[in-house]
């Protein structure tokens, strides 16, 4: 019985509990008030001290229901010793009838359902034969009305457990909803992150390391006939790997949480740019130009420049076949703007599907712009050349 007991009212014990208080203070009002009337009809004769004491006995054992909170057992065996008590009372003195209302919301907040209307029922019964006791002819009153106050009760409480079941299942599917949210946003976390390192190694690493390739490749090529171009060849290609391992490095201190302090951004933006297009080997001359004073970036917006310019000349060189090559920043006092501009075979940008973006280079320095709430475009046609261009606001920077 005790685990059918769990199972059918573990819903209705918290309800239970709030009300808790206010039915004690019913049942020490009604057993107060039941005690001075029969003491005032019967005075200290007969019974009296009986009464007396049963009334103070059912009082405390009212209040030591919280001792037994949780243990099924004990919480069975105060309710059959609570109800015998009153029965005992009632019979003795019917006006104890009315502490049937108090006792009657114990027995439905421990005994499971069918034990609980059998009780109830067996509680009627006594209060019906008490009052039938001390009359002189049958009144339906005395068993229509405990019948009466039996079915208010048992179909209040019905509702009650009822709402409260409804209100906890709602709050189980809530938390259950909160916990996928949970799981689904550190999902949606873990593939963020995973293409922010994809992107932060192709935009960096692996565009040094084709550079520095390139660049040795030339240097081989030029090594006898052409010493000092070869020499400069090799020396750009060490200022690159140097770059590149400032790079890791960087994303390393990034993995281990943002950091303030970040030496790197106090490095001058155009320097980097120019170290960015010396180690890019495009075939064809690269002009550089700034305009405006430089500001303090962010390093973030710093990095996302310096990766913006490497990206775009990999693609110059890979699928441009471009004479010329122009890369242009402009300083404003709202905003930074970056423009790589060449004059080869161009494309249609709108025959180009959104995730390919002529290569993984220009899709990358798309989602790191906007990743940082700046601004991509692509200006571009077939034979006119394409330009490139990120802007960052500086106020919201």
């Amino acid at each position: 019985m005790s685990t059918h007991a769990e199972q059918g009212m573990r819903g209705i014990l918290a309800p239970a509990t709030l009300l808790a208080p206010w039915l004690h203070l019913v049942l020490v009002a009604l057993v107060a008030t039941s005690t001075w009337r029969y003491l005032e009809r019967h005075g200290l004769a007969d019974n009296a001290i009986s009464i007396v004491l049963g009334a103070a006995a059912l009082i405390a054992l009212y209040a030591v229901r919280p001792l037994a909170r949780g243990r099924t057992g004990w919480l069975v065996a105060w309710t059959c010793s609570t109800v015998l008590l009153w029965a005992a009372l009632t019979i003795a003195a019917p006006s104890f009838a009315w502490c049937a209302v108090p006792v009657a919301f114990a027995v439905l907040s421990v005994l499971p359902e069918g034990w609980a209307v059998g009780t109830l029922s067996a509680m009627m019964l006594v209060i019906a034969l008490s009052w039938a006791r001390i009359g002189t002819d049958f009144d339906p009153t005395l068993v229509v009305g405990p019948m009466g106050v039996a079915v208010v009760t048992l179909m209040s409480f019905r509702a009650l457990t009822r709402q409260t079941r409804e209100r906890e299942a709602l709050l189980e599917k809530l938390t259950e909803a909160q916990d996928e949210l949970a799981r689904a946003e550190r999902r949606t976390g873990a593939l963020t992150e995973r293409t922010r390192l994809s992107r932060d190694l192709h935009d960096s690493v692996g565009q040094d390391l084709s550079s520095i390739n390139l660049l040795l490749q030339a240097a081989r090529q030029s090594w006898d006939a052409r010493p000092l171009e070869a020499r400069e060849n090799v020396s750009v290609a060490a200022s690159t790997a140097r770059d590149g391992l400032d790079s890791i490095r960087r994303m390393v201190r990034d993995f281990a949480g943002p950091n303030a302090d970040d030496p790197t951004s106090a490095e001058s933006l155009n320097t980097r740019l120019r170290h960015a297009i010396a180690a890019t080997a495009t075939g064809s001359p690269i002009e550089f130009h700034s305009f405006g004073t430089v500001p303090v970036l962010p390093p973030e917006v710093t990095e996302a420049l310096v990766f913006t310019t490497r990206g775009a000349l990999a693609n110059v060189r890979e699928h441009a076949r471009a004479t010329r090559v122009a890369v242009t920043i402009t300083y404003n006092s709202d905003e930074v703007l970056l423009d790589i501009r060449d004059d080869g075979i161009g494309f249609d940008p709108g025959s180009v599907a959104t995730s390919t973006l002529r290569g993984h280079g220009l899709r990358g320095i798309r989602e790191r712009a906007q990743s940082l709430g700046g601004a991509f475009a692509v200006d571009s046609a077939p034979a006119e050349g394409a330009t490139v261009s990120v802007r960052f606001s500086l106020e919201e920077s």
